[in-house]
């Protein structure tokens, strides 16, 4: 091979790689987009991260009173969560164990398989696909409200248990008036 046919080979090379490459590569390339690593719904505000958050809706699509929610949280310079809220979707939010405490830069997972945070009083089913809207309200940087998606419980959320029972709460008993007797000689 001769000096100016390699050349020519090299200088074709140089040409065809990028070509054959995909010709997706540059500075508007899908892999450069951020994509998330999970279906989750992501928020931040002040420090506050709240990650992967999603509410586990019914497999069956029947109304069913409670439904979990999953999701983890960072605070950059420590905070507490003190109250979640679903307007519109559940009149009561229950954090198991009450507020949560938020240690400076330490993840809180609030995930699976057994749920913290549980949706009661739902009057219709949570469809798969859906999204709701929530309130996770804390002491130091307020309110974050997001866009939370509903996901079906199935497929890789299989595992995760439902919602716990809650007992019916037991009457209490309220001691009876005794009726003073008077004695009448």
């Amino acid at each position: 091979m001769t000096r100016w046919s390699r050349r020519m080979l090299f200088g074709a090379l140089a040409v065809l790689v990028p070509a054959l490459g995909g010709g997706v590569g540059g500075l508007n390339a899908p892999t450069l987009e951020y994509h998330p690593a999970a279906f989750g719904g992501y928020a931040t505000h002040e420090g506050t991260t709240i990650d992967n958050a999603f509410v586990l809706g019914s497999s069956t699509g029947v109304a069913v009173p409670r439904a979990s929610v999953f999701f983890s949280v960072t605070s950059q310079d420590g905070d507490r969560l003190v109250s979640i809220s679903a307007p519109d979707t559940a009149p009561l939010v229950r954090i198991t164990g009450g507020a949560v405490n938020l240690p400076p830069g330490t993840p809180v997972d609030l995930t699976g398989p057994e749920p913290k945070v549980v949706l009661t009083g739902l009057s219709s089913p949570l469809m798969a696909g859906s999204t709701i809207t929530m309130n996770f309200n804390f002491a130091r940087v307020g309110t974050i409200t997001m866009q939370v998606p509903v996901e079906p419980h199935a497929y890789e959320y299989a595992t995760y248990s439902p919602p716990p029972s809650i007992p019916a709460p037991t009457p209490t008993k309220t001691p009876k008036a005794r009726a003073s007797a008077s004695a009448t000689p």
